[in-house]
């Protein structure tokens, strides 16, 4: 299945960080997207005034592998070490409802023609909001990029954003997953290590609050995405059961010839009205709640790394401290040891620092999203509730025979 999403005709799902503040010098948005079989293609539109960009306005086109590139490089670089790196988004994932459609299409004789019509356009609908959602999350990738003071001016962003070529990036192989995967092992161990040291003690207790704050918030926050998915499955069960339930009741319509053939029609629309409003209520509670928790759980990470990574200079400086130290007792290369304890307390300040208020930042994003997406949610539940009582109640007035 190929899918096309362009700005203007197909609406993307609101974005699940923040209100992003940044200046309006530099915007970006997809605003058009191709779904193939195996990728997905996102034309990347720039708008600008940066003396940088030799034009005021132009696009590419990049590919998700692209995206990973760019993330990777920014998690590389050192000089970002104490700043929150925007989560990567995720690879695009159509292969479930992909199967679904296969199986569907292969038939099934326990099923009637409108029920399987109806389940074709409900897993067509869950296809188009899966692209919808995976155009959204590199849109806000980018978008967080974009607006942040530092990381907007890097010139592999600019690269991304301007370089009209294909950036020849490839996927990692086999052997660099590996030691991506032995990397976050070592980097796990040597954070409970760290941690667990005696000589090393947290010197700021804004940064021992944000430490055990986030380490709890992200245990917190993965178990309710996990139960928010489970709710929303619920309500796409529920839906689907009203399927076979509108189905044959619209059949025992067809076959009655008295005054339950309009009963039997009339509970028959009810329950596909009912279905209708199931979905919206799955769609709307994944897209507010759902992926909004998904958001957070990747971008407590980021948050998380930047702890152990400003850990990781306290335990650098901490060790140049006892290097001076005991080049001061054995009167030997104590000019390099002091250089090499200057430039570590340098670079622990300069990242604890600009940490402090990235987690300022994240607090204040996390707060004004979590606002947002919730008393959208909860007025589109009052919605949906009154819609579905109101629809019980005039039906019931029919079947009654009321005027």
């Amino acid at each position: 299945m190929e899918v096309h999403l362009e700005a203007g005709k197909e609406s993307k799902p609101s974005s699940t960080s923040a209100d992003l503040q940044g200046d309006s010098s530099l915007q970006v948005e997809i605003s058009d997207a191709v779904s193939e079989r195996d990728k997905v293609k996102f034309t990347v539109q720039t708008k600008s005034c940066v003396p940088h960009f030799s034009r005021p306005e132009f696009s590419v086109v990049r590919h998700h592998e692209e995206f990973i590139w760019l993330h990777n490089a920014y998690v590389e670089n050192a000089e970002y070490a104490g700043l929150i790196i925007p989560p990567a988004p995720p690879r695009p994932d159509f292969e479930a409802s992909r199967e679904k459609l296969q199986k569907l299409g292969e038939g099934d004789s326990s099923i009637t023609r409108e029920e399987f019509a109806k389940m074709k356009e409900e897993l067509e609908a869950e296809y188009l909001a899966i692209f919808k959602k995976t155009v959204a999350m590199h849109e806000v990738f980018l978008q967080r990029l974009a607006a942040h003071p530092t990381l907007r001016r890097d010139h592999n962003f600019f690269v991304f954003l301007e370089y009209s070529q294909d950036l020849s990036v490839r996927g990692k192989n086999r052997k660099e997953l590996l030691g991506g995967f032995l990397r976050n092992i070592v980097k796990s161990a040597d954070e409970a290590l760290i941690t667990g040291m005696s000589g090393l003690k947290e010197v700021d207790d804004f940064f021992e609050h944000e430490r055990t704050f986030l380490l709890e918030y992200h245990t917190r926050i993965r178990d309710a995405c996990l139960r928010a998915d489970q709710v929303m499955h619920s309500h796409k069960c529920v839906a689907d059961d009203y399927i076979p339930i509108s189905a044959a009741l619209s059949s025992l319509g067809t076959q009655e010839v008295n005054q339950l053939k309009t009963s039997f029609l009339k509970l028959a629309e009810l329950f596909e009205r009912l279905r209708k409003l199931e979905g919206r209520v799955a769609s709307d509670e994944d897209l507010k709640l759902s992926d909004m928790l998904r958001y957070y759980v990747r971008d407590s990470q980021a948050a998380k790394d930047l702890l152990y990574r400003r850990l990781r200079a306290l335990a650098d400086y901490e060790n140049a401290n006892k290097a001076l130290d005991k080049a001061r007792t054995r009167n030997r290369e104590v000019r390099s040891a002091e250089r090499h304890q200057q430039l570590c307390c340098q670079r622990f300040e300069r990242l604890s620092d600009s940490a402090k208020q990235e987690l300022v930042d994240f607090r204040c994003r996390r707060v004004s999203s979590f606002r947002k997406n919730l008393t959208e949610l909860a007025e589109l539940e009052l919605k949906h509730a009154k819609a579905s009582t109101l629809l019980l109640r005039n039906t019931l007035v029919i079947l009654k025979g009321e005027p």
